[in-house]
């Protein structure tokens, strides 16, 4: 009793119990994995269905010596890429605004893509940003998605806002006897870029910010044409590999321009994640963005 004959006629043990049992403990723990590995993965898709709604701020400080004195510690806010329409609706505008405002920066730049859809959406989200209150001004361009809906539209809309339009213009920002100086480019896509009425008039002396729709256009800039540029256009990547990595960017650069400040082109940009989204609606890695900037005078 407890062996076994094998076929020559020896006696031979039973199997261990643990051998016996090992392909079942491999196959429960094949089922773990794949559980959690599901859960992962549920986890996962549920997330990018929240973070369109989880709006960061992404704060930097710039430092140069062309800031004046009275400028220093101007706080501008940036806003990009809102995308008005299915996705993103009038109230979560106007909650935007109410935030901005609570913020109470000196300036506000806005950087295009306020709607996402026809051009019934484009007056509701100007009412909404025409609640927008900064000391010295609001400012925008137009995007991509604002020619495509209507860009006679946008820019009567954007007029009876208050907000004033600086596609292919440039304005002297003063405070306290400093000033710096504000431009923009129209789309790099849709319309003609003018960099001459940003930097026109102006001296190595003076800082000058420019804002541009698609970061793609810093690279065609000389060396040193402006100080600072902000963009926005590529949503971060939108979809990421845990931010490090976009499988599709609206850049021909690839992952240069995605997000964040660069400074290995032509000219130092900041390029803002955007606050909405565009079809399908998700975001992972790529949190939508306020984005903050302090300007500070180097010694």
């Amino acid at each position: 009793m407890g062996l076994r004959k094998d076929k020559g006629g020896q006696r031979e043990p039973p199997p261990h119990p643990d051998e016996s049992t090992r392909p079942r403990r491999r196959r429960r723990r094949i089922v773990w994995i794949a559980a959690a590995l599901a859960l992962l993965l549920a986890g996962a898709l549920a997330w990018t269905l929240v973070e369109p709604r989880i709006v960061t701020v992404a704060e930097y400080e710039i430092t140069s010596p062309d800031v004046q004195a009275a400028l220093d510690g101007t706080q501008i806010v940036f806003l990009t890429d809102i995308h008005h329409g299915t996705y993103l609706s009038r109230d979560r505008v106007r909650s935007l605004v109410d935030r901005v405002n609570g913020m109470h920066p000196d300036l506000v730049v806005l950087g295009g893509d306020y709607i996402h859809g026809g051009a019934d959406r484009i007056e509701p989200c100007f009412a909404e940003l025409a609640r927008l209150r900064a000391p010295l001004g609001v400012y925008g361009v137009l995007g991509n998605h604002d020619h495509w809906a209507s860009t006679r539209l946008s820019e009567e809309s954007m007029a009876d806002a208050g907000i004033e339009q600086l596609d292919n213009r440039g304005v002297w920002i003063e405070r306290g006897g400093g000033r710096i100086r504000l431009g923009g480019v129209g789309d790099l896509w849709e319309d003609e870029q003018r960099i001459e009425a940003t930097t026109g008039g102006t001296s190595p002396d003076d800082f000058v910010l420019l804002l541009t729709h698609n970061p793609d256009y810093v690279e065609e800039l000389t060396p040193g044409a402006v100080d600072m540029a902000l963009a926005g256009h590529t949503h971060g990547g939108q979809v990421t590999l845990f931010g490090l990595w976009a499988p599709t960017l609206p850049s021909k650069l690839g992952q240069k321009y995605r997000s964040g400040l660069v400074e290995t082109g032509p000219v130092p940009v900041i390029v803002s994640n955007g606050i909405g989204s565009i079809t399908p609606p998700l975001r992972f890695g790529a949190p939508p963005q306020i984005v903050l900037v302090t300007l500070r005078r180097s010694p």
